[in-house]
């Protein structure tokens, strides 16, 4: 069963914080905790953005989150997760066209390090991935 956890990005402060081994809040680190789970839900809530794990990994066996811009040896030059009609999908731009695929792991349910391609950024914090 996949892991359900976070990341969040602060649209204000422009900071991507990361779910803290305490799991009630979040930081850039243990020693910066700047946003709780009240923040996402409640007062901050308008500001703060919500990145969901998908459960799979990168080629270098980072976590792929919503948001994340994944390379690729195919001949689209990235591919954008999100969370769309009840899945994690990738979002794909090939000759002019944009299209959607669900992001599924192998058939044997057992995540290959080289399945997928290498996660180069994020949608947030590297926007400039995306011209061009």
């Amino acid at each position: 069963m996949r892991e359900i956890k976070f990341k969040i990005y602060d649209t204000d402060l422009e900071r991507m914080y990361h779910l803290l081994e305490n799991r009630c809040s979040f930081g850039t680190s243990e020693e910066n905790r700047a946003v709780s789970w009240e923040d996402v839900f409640a007062e901050r809530y308008d500001c703060l953005i919500p990145l969901q794990y998908t459960g799979l990994k990168d080629k270098n066996g980072k976590e792929i989150f919503e948001g994340d811009i994944i390379s690729t040896d195919l001949s689209r030059p990235y591919l954008i997760v999100e969370f769309r009609n009840g899945g994690f999908m990738y979002q794909c731009h090939d000759s002019g066209e944009d299209y959607y695929d669900f992001m599924l792991p192998p058939a044997d349910d057992v995540i290959e390090q080289d399945h997928w391609g290498e996660i180069i950024g994020n949608i947030y914090e590297n926007p400039e991935l995306l011209e061009g």
